[in-house]
């Protein structure tokens, strides 16, 4: 896989949207039994649309250089597309009307000092930042406790996407709801190869991932995006058990592409103890390490 193609993911995207939606769904009138398309018709998603037929055909093969925002606005409507998939569309044909010769945006591959700092200062609660293609940049030492599975991995920089695909036996036993967790790392790479699909490091992910993962192609074939914002995250730690967990996914103003990920726990719950005991543990392994090293010096 050497580029993605724009005309190809503009049209899977919008008929797949397409397809999943019966015209019960958009209260449009059913006549007769047999419908040879599943979901909607084109001529019926151009009239929801408020478009004729022939524009809405040219835009679901690939072409929406010439969509006014309005219209794109009233296509994500007819396709009952939620925020997600709206910022997606919207990105796709951002890129169409995008000059050939424009340079990619470059995704960071480091993170400044102060930066760093921040994650050190907080001590409570494993904090790390990542890229669009979810390279773990940057951790603070209980993120890097805590992530320690992803990490055994010597490859670097680590990524989270590459773990639960090309280790599915380690990231199942690591990730609780593995199956969800699988679902949304494609859904939202997806979403940043809209944003970015000139991206060579990204394509080259996706192209290994694809190679190597027979999920990964089944989820990536799906069109399916998400946004990672917050939620619940179920960890089961090989020391400590099994973690419940509060997530935030922070975007950085001032360092544009890349993302804050904090995962928390309330007070009093035993995922808060059990940070605890995560943090004295990650102390001892790093008590360990250095009487390690120190062992192999010569006296």
């Amino acid at each position: 896989m050497s580029s993605i193609d724009l005309r190809t993911e503009i049209r899977e995207f919008l008929s797949t949207r397409r397809a999943r939606i019966t015209p019960e769904q958009s209260g449009l009138p059913v006549y007769g039994g047999n419908r040879r398309v599943k979901g909607l018709r084109r001529e019926e998603v151009a009239m929801l649309a408020g478009v004729s037929v022939d524009y809405y055909v040219r835009m679901e093969r690939g072409n929406l250089s010439g969509a006014s925002d309005s219209v794109l606005d009233s296509l994500a409507g007819a396709l009952q597309l939620d925020d997600a998939e709206r910022d997606h569309l919207l990105a796709l044909a951002r890129q169409s009307r995008a000059s050939s010769t424009r340079r990619p945006r470059t995704q960071p591959m480091t993170v400044r000092p102060a930066i760093q700092q921040i994650l050190d200062a907080t001590t409570d609660a494993p904090a790390w930042i990542r890229n669009g293609r979810h390279d773990i940049l940057a951790m603070n030492d209980l993120a890097r406790a805590l992530y320690s599975p992803v990490l055994a991995d010597p490859r670097r920089p680590a990524n989270t996407t590459r773990f639960v695909y090309l280790h599915p036996r380690e990231a199942e036993e690591f990730f609780v709801d593995y199956d969800t967790i699988a679902k949304d790392a494609a859904a939202m790479l997806r979403l940043e190869a809209g944003r970015n699909p000139h991206d060579k490091a990204l394509i080259a992910l996706v192209g290994e991932l694809s190679t190597q993962s027979e999920l990964f192609r089944q989820r990536w074939a799906s069109q399916d995006v998400r946004f990672h914002r917050s939620g619940r995250k179920r960890l089961r730690h090989p020391a400590v058990g099994q973690l419940d967990l509060d997530f935030e996914a922070l975007e950085l103003p001032s360092e544009p592409g890349l993302q804050l990920n904090i995962y928390t726990a309330a007070a009093g719950t035993p995922t808060a103890d059990a940070l605890k005991l995560l943090a004295s543990w990650a102390a001892s392994q790093d008590v360990l390490d250095t009487e390690q090293d120190n062992s192999h010096r010569p006296r």
